[in-house]
């Protein structure tokens, strides 16, 4: 049974416990179309778009933009739990953010999120934060991305 499970269908501030993970039911496959199309649009530099001349770049072979990469996780975590999220999955900051990897075509990226703390406003009565700590693992357990951030979520309202 998944974390998720044993919560409620409408999650508040205080249904969030430090140490909850939440590894995401889905995993996305990128193949080098992907990477392209993606880089492409968004990242054009040789050795996300030309499989040939990212041969003789620092990642020697075609790699995903590290922001394709952020952006999976984003969707995987977002289709996870923004629709059971009173208010929605709002973004207050990210730190941290690393890519110890690159991420090739074929590769298959499963995110997952940790509580790591929480923190009733001071400021704004009814929220909170939780500080978060993402992970991608690729198809081979290889951590291909991490995270730190924080999200803004409103408490249960009094009844």
């Amino acid at each position: 049974m998944s974390v998720l499970e044993t919560l409620p269908a409408t999650l508040y501030f205080e249904d969030f416990e430090v140490g909850m993970v939440f590894t995401s039911p889905t995993r996305t496959t990128l193949s080098e179309a992907d990477i392209i199309a993606f880089a492409q649009q968004h990242d054009p530099q040789p050795f996300h778009t030309d499989p040939i001349a990212a041969k003789t770049t620092f990642f020697d072979g075609l790699a995903a933009s590290g922001w394709q990469t952020a952006l999976v996780a984003m969707r995987q975590f977002v289709d996870m739990l923004a629709h059971r999220v009173a208010g929605g999955l709002i973004g207050m900051s990210i730190d941290q953010l690393r890519w110890p990897r690159p991420t090739r075509p074929g590769d298959t990226l499963q995110a997952s999120v940790e509580i790591l703390g929480k923190k009733a406003s001071r400021s704004k009565a009814g929220f909170g934060s939780i500080q978060l700590r993402w992970v991608v693992h690729n198809q081979h357990g290889e951590l291909a991305m991490s995270l730190e951030n924080s999200i803004w979520l409103p408490c249960r309202p009094q009844s």
